[in-house]
């Protein structure tokens, strides 16, 4: 077979070819930055407009210097500092902080993602701060359209939060890392809608709390808030006090909270009264029954309710000191009476007793025993 050389092809063409590529490229790369251009102004337009919005509705959010990068994939907007008024609160509310940076994709213009620096301070509008939170990395996302959100997270590693009063300074909550979630639920069976929560808490301190929450525990709770239809920024109680209005309730779906040798699980669900505290039940599982109580001083509380004062007065009349007999052994035997009454259980290989968490008006029973009350949500 005869030998057929390749064609060659000329020096010409081939710088043409080149050229021609050469081209294309710095047009594409001009055209996309032409794009990113307009994409940082129309966000540049879109931030204005919100703010415009939020302003007639009572939230005014302000920003020192505001500027905007992230080019070429990404819009950044950073605020330093930023703050927000809400006017529409009862009393208005002022939050500060030093900076926020807000960025998006090109390409997902629905999800944000922030980063913030600390410290916040929350405090009513023309007065001291009464709150302030600090941490090492705080994050959020928001997915959905500004005016119609669909899912936020929020997530801080070492959180603190600080109350403040009369200058002293009281630490409300500190955590190894915290993670909130929160999206819109489903429709119920009796057509209420509302929010899902998803709450992660890490080696979380709360001694203001209840002085047995100051050692850390570990927390996974989520909750399903019915009569709630919206994301719109509003002061928890006024929330929660829409929610009992509009007959709704607290579903916790799931609650798994541990500390120590304390291990409970649980799920349920809870209501609120017209003066704001809980009423409900949820089947709790404990193991470590006896050290909880301890914990909580539950001895102390149920020799003092007045239910035991009752008894003990009526057992006196049939016997002096057989009350105070009666009062001393319940509060020895407390654990003892307790898992007898529940439904012995194993949980996560330990022994353990299930019992309802019962609240009455704010009371709070574990099976029969008082242990403690839980103050008005509002």
């Amino acid at each position: 077979m005869p030998y057929t050389p390749m064609p060659i092809q000329s020096p010409r063409r081939t710088s043409r070819r080149y050229m021609v590529m050469l081209f294309l490229v710095i047009a594409l790369v001009a055209g996309w930055s032409l794009f990113w251009k307009y994409a940082a102004g129309r966000a540049a337009d879109l931030i204005a407009d919100w703010r415009a919005r939020e302003a007639t509705a009572g939230r005014v959010y302000g920003c020192g210097s505001q500027s905007i990068a992230g080019y070429p994939f990404r819009i950044e907007v950073t605020c330093s500092p930023a703050s927000a008024e809400f006017r529409n609160f009862t009393p208005p509310l002022d939050i500060k902080l030093p900076r926020i940076l807000i960025a998006a994709q090109i390409y997902q213009p629905t999800l944000l993602i922030s980063e913030f620096k600390g410290p916040v301070s929350v405090a009513d509008s023309g007065k001291p701060p009464e709150f302030q939170a600090n941490w090492t990395l705080g994050q959020s996302s928001v997915r959905g359209l500004p005016a119609a959100p669909e899912r936020v997270s929020l997530v801080f590693d070492d959180p603190e939060l600080d109350h403040i009063a009369g200058g002293k300074r009281e630490v409300w909550l500190a955590a190894k890392h915290l993670e909130l979630h929160a999206r819109m639920a489903e429709p119920s069976d009796d057509g209420k809608l509302g929010i899902e929560t998803a709450l992660r808490l890490q080696q979380a301190s709360l001694p203001a709390f209840h002085p047995a929450a100051a050692e850390p525990l570990d927390a996974v709770i989520d909750t399903v808030l019915r009569g709630v239809n919206d994301f719109a920024p509003k002061p928890w109680r006024q929330r929660l006090r829409e929610l009992q209005a509009a007959g709704g309730r607290i579903e916790v779906t799931q609650a798994r909270v541990s500390q120590g040798d304390i291990l409970a699980v649980g799920a349920g669900a809870l209501t609120l009264n017209a003066s704001g505290h809980l009423d409900g039940q949820i089947r709790v599982t404990i193991s470590g029954v006896e050290q909880f109580l301890d914990k909580i001083g539950a001895k102390q509380m149920v020799q003092t309710s007045p239910a035991l004062d009752k008894l003990s007065g009526a057992l006196d009349r049939l016997s002096p000191g057989l009350g105070n007999a009666a009062r001393q052994q319940l509060g020895n035997n407390l654990g003892a009476g307790i898992n007898a009454l529940g439904q012995p259980a194993t949980l996560e290989g330990r022994p353990a007793v299930t019992l309802p968490l019962r609240f009455d008006d704010g009371a709070m029973f574990l099976g029969p025993v008082p242990i403690g009350k839980t103050p008005a949500l509002f």
